[in-house]
């Protein structure tokens, strides 16, 4: 089993963790505060439980709300908090959930909404021969320079990641959901401060890939939405309520899916 990190700020383990950082801009509080609470727990539902043996959770604006509305477990799964006190970037949290994490986990950022192929990326990564597998999508070009772009071989791996860059190398971008080996936190802390000041995740995967590691691209089947912005928040939640009104309605333990798709850290 491995741990999952979730960050909203929050982390958990493949078996164990997930991540996600905060959203980009903060609305003001509003009745829909709550809501937004509310569909962070909808990304836990994406973890296979029967795969996952602890949820860390990287916690960093208001983290009394965050662990007030996770609790200590889902679906029987342990979670753990772990607090990113100043906001240094994606490494940086990450290696707050070290030790807390001691095998391979899966990674996912909070600033996503995801219907998708997630298990397949999970599956990528348990081969022998990935050292780790993310989940892209093509955007276009115009988008691009808004995440983390990558650049792949003819076999699928991933040769080159850029945070952010003003000329993008392809249209691939990262979604947020990753698989790693503790591997990466060895190279997380050997990454010097972006000019942002930030100690960067794609630095982190640079790092790997030199190092000579093999990293897999999986492309995204479904859909995702990038919540760090108040306008694709709307969006996401117009999409899930659409989702919503197509099936049932749940036995009342758990928020439905449209409840638990953005997280505002």
């Amino acid at each position: 089993m491995c741990s999952q990190i979730f960050r909203s700020s929050s982390l958990t383990r493949r078996g164990q963790g997930h991540a996600s950082p905060p959203a980009r801009r903060r609305q003001a509080e509003s009745p829909r505060r709550d809501r937004r609470h509310a569909t962070g727990r909808g990304r836990l539902r994406q973890i296979d439980a029967g795969a996952t043996d602890l949820i860390v959770v990287i916690v960093g604006y208001k983290p009394e709300q965050i662990i007030d509305r996770y609790g200590d477990a889902y679906r029987d799964v342990p979670i753990t908090y772990t607090h990113q006190r100043e906001q240094l970037g994606l490494a940086h949290a990450i290696l707050q959930a070290e030790p807390h994490v001691d095998g391979d986990f899966m990674l996912m950022l909070g600033d996503n909404v995801f219907r998708g192929n997630l298990p397949d990326v999970t599956n990528r990564q348990q081969e022998d021969r990935a050292d780790a597998a993310f989940l892209v999508e093509e955007v276009p070009y115009e988008e691009a320079s808004r995440y983390g772009v990558l650049d792949t071989n003819e076999y699928g791996e991933v040769v080159e990641v850029v945070e952010k860059p003003d000329d993008p190398p392809s249209n691939l971008v990262m979604t947020g959901f990753y698989t790693f080996t503790p591997a990466i936190f060895h190279a997380c802390h050997l990454v010097q401060p972006s000019d942002r000041g930030e100690y960067e995740l794609p630095d982190a995967i640079d790092l790997l890939i030199q190092s000579g590691r093999t990293i897999d691209a999986i492309k995204l089947d479904g859909w995702r939405i990038d919540v760090g912005y108040p306008e694709d928040r709307d969006r996401a939640e117009k999409r899930l309520d659409e989702l919503a009104d197509k099936t049932d309605t749940n036995d009342g333990t758990e928020p439905d899916d449209t409840d638990e798709a953005v997280v505002d850290g």
